[in-house]
Formats: C-alpha cells, structure tokens, sequence
C-alpha cells in the first residue's frame, strides 16, 4: 500500500532559485530608487508568492504603506524582469531527477503534480526547460486558483484529477496524498485538509518547516523515495 498522490513544491524542493528570485527583487528595487537587500534577508520571504515577496521587500508586508497601484508598478517590474532571468542561476537540486524516476518505477501508477505559489507560466517553463515535466500529470502554481498554499483548494483539485486518470481504482482521499516542500506553507497546506508531508530540511526555509512538524522529513532528495515507504508503511497500519 503506498500513498497514490506525490504534490510537490517548486522553490526549495525541486529547484533552488533564490538567487534569480533575489537578483529580481534587488532589480525591482533599484529601478524603485531603492537599497538592495542580502540574498538571506530575500530567501526569508520566498514562499508566500511573488505579490508577498515583493510586498515584504518593500517593508509592507501586511499592505498599509504603499497604494496598490505603486505595488502593482513593481510586481509587474519585478515579473518581467523574473521572466526574463528565471534560468540565469537557478538549477535543479542534486538527486531530484533521480529520485523522482525511482518513485515513478517503484509505484506505477502514482500519480505525481507541481503545486507552487509561483506563477504558472514560470513554473511550467522551468519545468519544461529541466525536463522535470515528464513526471507530472499537472502544473499549478500561485495564479491558478483563488487561493494560495496553505489554503488546500489547489491540492484538493489535484487529488480530484489524479483521480479521474484512474477512475476504476476509486477517488483519491486525503490521507493517500503527500505534499513534499521546504516550508511550513507546504505541510500546513497537506495539514489543512487531512493529507500527509513530506519537509525537505535542504531548502530555504529549514527553521519554519522545522517549526511546522512535518510528518516526516528529507535532508536531501534522494530520501524522498524512502520516505515515501515510510509514509506507505504507516498507511498500511
């Protein structure tokens, strides 16, 4: 028995993008008339999509500075400036590719997703351009639904079209699902409606997700399959 639903995150999961993520903020920043911040105060604010993350770099966070339309100027600075640099320096983590593949032939039929607060139109490039596509029934990111991580409303959708490629097996339940991601966002979102986490302790949030208590967790991707055993393991009980 294992779980029939792997979801994973993009940013700090399958992919390390901080420094393209941060070169775009200090871009936005500066074409602002604003100081650049260090790329370990950026990395802090990955993780929420990119209307947080710029809003965080500009010091308003909760929205009570600056109008929307000065916000709007510089997400869609910062956007265009990302669509153009997202692959300067952003690669995929050591071990991803190969435990995906080991995944896939160890539990055919699994059905594996991408479910990131990223844009969509960037996360399915990035995909694309490393090949990683080739694992994943689907792509959502940040901009597909109404909501966002830790809201379940994108993970719930993916257990329902995981379902439907396998309708004589059943629908899947939340509690054969695993979200894998670095952050507390992921496994609040698994949390949120019943399914299970896997934290990757490698990525750019390793205290949050540490706060968060993942049901179990990876230091490196080549853990993921083993952790998928034991999530199986626990599901068998």
């Amino acid at each position: 028995m294992v779980p029939r639903l792997l979801v994973f995150d993009l940013d700090g999961t399958l992919i390390d993008s901080q420094i393209d993520l941060s070169n775009s903020v200090n871009a936005t920043l500066a074409h602002l008339g604003k100081p650049e911040l260090p790329l370990a105060v950026i990395a802090g604010y990955i993780g929420d999509g990119v209307s947080m993350l710029v809003r965080r770099a500009l010091g308003d966070p909760e929205g009570d500075v600056h109008d929307d339309e000065y916000v709007t100027a510089a997400l869609t600075y910062f956007l265009d400036y990302y669509r153009i640099h997202k692959l300067d320096f952003t690669y995929v983590y050591a071990g991803v590719m190969e435990a995906l593949a080991e995944i896939r032939d160890a539990h055919h039929g699994i059905a594996m997703a991408v479910l990131t607060n990223k844009p969509v139109r960037p996360s399915r490039d990035i995909c694309a351009h490393f090949g990683m596509d080739r694992f994943f029934f689907q792509n959502y990111g940040g901009n597909s639904f109404h909501t966002k991580k830790p809201d379940p409303t994108g993970l719930l959708a993916l257990m329902a079209e995981a379902s439907a490629l396998q309708p004589a097996v059943g629908p899947i339940v939340a509690g054969e699902t695993v979200m894998i991601g670095d952050s507390d966002v992921d496994v609040l979102t698994a949390r949120n409606c019943g399914a299970r986490s896997i934290g990757c302790a490698f990525g750019l949030a390793p205290e949050r997700l540490a706060a968060a208590s993942p049901d179990v967790t990876a230091k490196t991707p080549a853990e993921w399959p083993e952790r998928v055993r034991m999530l199986a393991a626990a599901l068998a009980r």
